[in-house]
């Protein structure tokens, strides 16, 4: 079922691009797909962190 819902969510990012209406609509095509990745990276950070400052 998982996998089902995941095929159905799949997006191809370069063709929303080639079918932009406008520039703007570029730039918050590549901020919706990017901003997911930078969210997961800073939430990795800010653990390691923690667990770091904790164990000294």
């Amino acid at each position: 079922m998982t996998a089902f819902i995941l095929l159905l969510q799949k997006i191809n990012i370069e063709e929303k691009i080639k079918n932009a209406p406008n520039e703007g609509y570029q730039i918050g095509v590549l901020i919706g797909s990017y901003l997911p990745f930078v969210i997961l990276v800073l939430l990795a950070y800010w653990t390691y962190n923690s667990a770091k400052k904790r164990k000294e």
